[in-house]
């Protein structure tokens, strides 16, 4: 069928601003109407969010997040080269359904709601963005990341640990500590980072969190102001885009390739962005390590924008082979650079400890945002990982996890490279605990990540951490938590499933 750009300018496409739904909502409603009552035929091409965010004067993030949501419920269909049509196959029968699709008539956000729930606007985003996140309850599958093997924790020296502090030292603790953090452990961090990553710090710069998540919402909180522009890798981790919508920050996505974040693409979009964020030493979800020479594009642009780096190096600790490039922070002499790591990917997910190493200039204002968010962490977990630390279990533990994970990961290697040789190519990063199985071209990488859940398979889709369509779909797969039979099973599945494509 030809290509067809529709008219935007109809009357159907209206946004009302003074609305409590969000416009983005109102956007993919006025589509999905379309589409269901036959205004918007099977095949035809929608125009680009950016052409389409210039025409109704939206933001480009609002018409991707309802582009998105039509992509995810089966309504659009993206292909490289085509741009974004109607899909053919629609997920339910072309009539109008009523219960979602009565006339937008809702009251102004400032007029009381009838079912008196009113909330924050972007609380709907988050919503948005919490979608491919699993909870407690939710079955899991043979590749599903996120966790590390729980099941290799030392928890009963764990527990000898919490129980010697709880005797004899929380007593003398049980007072309002520090907002920072229990400061011995954070000695033992600094010392940890010079040794390990190149970063320079001192102890008084590193400031405790709850995990990674917590770095990254004390340090949006603490400098961005809503409308402000921030980089995002495109595709990238969840979790910080959930943290930039929460902060009302203007989303831009700036491509990775396989030297990591593409510097100039994203000088190009956004010259003069407010925070960029990034993840150099393992590329989430890609798995590239950014190169030494677009480390020093990326600072430098940086400082020329005077904007704030984020960097999360949320599992360093895990490397195959060679040495890893020192942490970008090190790298850097103006002082614009955040370092995030943290403890929760290593030992159990629930630990939910992590911390933020920040230039000295930021250390009061962060300080002082830390303190009315939550003051400071319980301080039991911090001087029972602070002994894990200084009594060795933290070395131990991570070589035998390494052992651990390297048998799974070559096993997996050894599998996917027999079974799916013409389905995926497979990437495997010098770093972390994933795989990337690259799908032919023009392959939807969320159609096949359906087969494969069809198939008994949770395999996460390339697209799902992308805020704009990539040149090329990939499946994502952990070995880090699932038994040699589960993962042997798995590929079997997967290839069952992929060859239905």
């Amino acid at each position: 069928m030809p290509k067809r750009a529709i008219q935007t300018s109809r009357p159907e496409i209206l946004l009302d601003g003074r609305l409590s739904m969000p416009l983005y909502k109102q956007l993919y409603e006025r589509f999905r109407r379309g589409i269901l009552t036959g205004q918007l035929e099977r095949g035809v091409r929608l125009p680009s969010t950016r052409h389409l965010a210039n025409e109704l004067g939206i933001s480009r993030t609002t018409a991707v997040l309802a582009y998105e949501r039509l992509l995810l419920e089966g309504y659009l269909q993206s292909r490289v080269g085509r741009g974004t049509v109607v899909a053919h196959d629609l997920p339910i029968p072309p009539v109008l359904d009523q219960p979602a699709l009565t006339e937008l008539t809702e009251t102004p956000a400032d007029a009381p709601q009838p079912s008196g729930l009113r909330l924050a606007s972007q609380v709907h985003l988050l919503q948005e963005a919490l979608a491919p996140l699993h909870f407690e309850g939710s079955p899991r599958g043979a590749y599903q990341g996120g966790e590390p093997a729980v099941e290799q924790f030392p928890y009963e020296t764990w527990a000898r640990l919490i129980a010697r502090r709880a005797r004899q030292s929380l007593r003398e603790a049980a007072h309002y500590q520090a907002p920072a953090g229990y400061f011995p452990l954070r000695e033992a961090i600094a010392t940890h980072l010079n040794l390990t990553r190149g970063v320079r710090c001192t102890p008084e710069q590193v400031i405790l969190t709850t995990g990674s998540q917590g770095a990254i919402d004390l340090a949006v909180r603490t400098l961005l102001n809503p409308g402000e522009e921030v980089w995002l890798e495109n595709p990238g981790y969840f979790g910080a885009r959930g943290a930039m919508l929460a902060a009302g920050a203007r989303l831009i996505p700036v491509a990775v390739n396989e030297q990591g974040l593409d510097v100039d693409s994203g000088r190009q979009r956004c010259p003069s962005p407010r925070l960029i964020w990034t993840t150099p030493s393992h590329q989430f979800p890609t798995g590239v390590t950014m190169s030494l020479p677009r480390r020093m594009n990326l600072l430098e642009c940086a400082r020329r924008a005077e904007a704030w780096i984020l960097e999360d190096d949320y599992d360093s600790e895990y490397r195959w082979s060679g040495r890893p490039l020192e942490a970008l922070q090190g790298l850097d002499d103006t002082g614009r650079v955040l370092y995030i790591g943290t403890f929760s990917k290593v030992l159990f997910p629930a630990l939910r400890l992590g911390y933020l190493v920040a230039p000295t200039r930021l250390l009061d204002p962060l300080l002082a945002t830390r303190y009315f968010r939550d003051i400071h962490l319980p301080v039991l977990e911090q001087m029972a990982l602070c002994d894990f630390l200084h009594e060795g279990h933290y070395g131990r533990y991570l070589r035998q996890t390494l052992r651990y994970y390297r048998q799974r990961r070559e096993l997996l290697l050894t599998a996917l490279r027999a079974h799916l040789r013409g389905l995926l190519e497979i990437y495997a990063p010098e770093a972390g605990l994933r795989l990337v199985g690259w799908l032919p071209p023009d392959i939807d990488d969320r159609r096949a990540a359906e087969l494969a859940a069809t198939a008994g398979v949770e395999v996460a889709p390339l697209s799902r951490y992308s805020l704009e369509a990539l040149p090329r779909g990939g499946l994502l797969l952990s070995f880090a938590s699932s038994d040699q039979e589960e993962l042997l099973l798995g590929v079997k599945r997967l290839a069952v499933a992929l060859k239905e494509l």
